[in-house]
């Protein structure tokens, strides 16, 4: 592919992704296209830049600012308001018109330049309620799905692609599968090659890590720049259970469809880490405090806040099965990582996380 373009590309998923594809394909033009709204992302640009990494200052908001790209053989949709508690405390807007009507210039672009597309959703497409309504375990340390669960599309795996998709999600989420569904309805319309995959956690170095998105490197975080944390929901146990993903293994990933695109075209993935790479609030805390040497006040709030859920492991079984790939980064050496990142950019980081 000649030209790729990375919307988000600036962020931390979408930089990284962009990083990674030009060292794998030098010669390509490899454009990042950031609105540079989430502060931190800006930290990005020397490395974009370093890297012949082409950055445009632009929003998916506009069409002519994705019109300004040019001519380009795929696109890697990144950018996102990613919050979950996106408009609970006000306005809507910029989610809505971010996520979903940006989806849609994204895709009338892809349309024009006969381009392919990687879509990044999220697994917070999955209705919250019953996902609560699931039969739980409470152990020392976290809450474990019960055996026996009744549910289609569960199971000791995590949740599968079958799991129901009725019932609220959250706008956040709202969006994301509106996008999916758009994203079909131009597949069959317009001959689009697009994959889906939906996420769990992503984390990682040069993530600017905050409570409602990024919560691996926030944990990291005030834990080495001695700074409070609270567990929040769930009777302010820290129990409450995600399993995370290093983004270079979602690359890893992404290489392996980009390869054999029209075999994946078509297809949503439920991409994570899984159960062995799952983890509680508690169990991070033991991690950060290992990493870092540190340990900080933990503060605690029963109330549960409406659309979050106690527990949720990705079952990544069909996309194993698709490409072969499993991660490959364990939880330690990812919060190893980060703290890491942290130390040796404390000096910014501080000012920013």
């Amino acid at each position: 592919m000649e030209t790729i373009l990375v919307t988000g590309g600036a962020g931390f998923v979408g930089s990284s992704l962009a990083l990674l594809l030009k060292a794998d394909n030098p010669s390509a033009r490899v454009v990042s296209l950031d609105n540079l709204k989430r502060r931190g992302s800006e930290l990005n640009l020397p490395r974009l830049k370093a890297a012949g990494v082409e950055f445009l200052h632009g929003d998916i908001r506009v069409p002519a600012d994705l019109d300004a790209v040019g001519p380009f053989d795929l696109m890697l949709e990144c950018s996102a308001e990613p919050s979950a508690l996106a408009g609970f405390d006000g306005s809507p807007d910029y989610l809505l018109a971010t996520n979903l009507t940006g989806t849609m210039h994204c895709l009338e672009a892809c349309r024009r330049h006969k381009a392919a597309l990687v879509f990044l959703s999220t697994s917070r497409v999955y209705p919250w309620q019953p996902i609560r309504d699931l039969r739980f375990v409470e152990t020392a340390t976290r809450f474990e799905l019960a055996p026996g669960q009744n549910v289609a599309g569960v199971s000791p795996a995590g949740l599968s692609e079958s799991f129901a998709l009725s019932g609220p999600r959250t706008l956040y989420g709202a969006t994301k599968l509106a996008s999916e569904l758009l994203i079909t309805e131009y597949a069959d319309m317009y001959g689009l090659q697009a994959v889906v995959n939906r996420c769990a956690v992503l984390a990682g170095p040069w993530q600017m890590g905050k409570v409602d998105q990024g919560f691996m490197v926030l944990w990291a975080a005030n834990h080495l720049f001695n700074r409070k944390l609270a567990y929040l929901g769930f009777g302010g146990l820290g129990k409450q259970v995600r399993d995370v993903l290093h983004v270079r293994d979602l690359y890893d990933l992404l290489r392996l469809q980009l390869a054999n695109l029209s075999a994946h075209s078509g297809k949503v993935y439920n991409v994570g880490g899984g159960p062995d790479l799952s983890l509680s609030l508690l169990e991070l805390t033991a991690l950060a405090q290992e990493a870092t040497g540190q340990e900080i006040p933990m503060g605690s709030s029963a109330e549960t806040r409406s659309g979050d859920i106690p527990w949720y492991v990705t079952d990544t079984s069909a996309v194993q099965a698709a490409t072969g790939w499993s991660p490959r980064t364990g939880k330690a050496r990812l919060v190893g990582e980060i703290v890491d990142w942290l130390r040796e950019n404390a000096a910014t980081l501080k000012r920013i996380l």
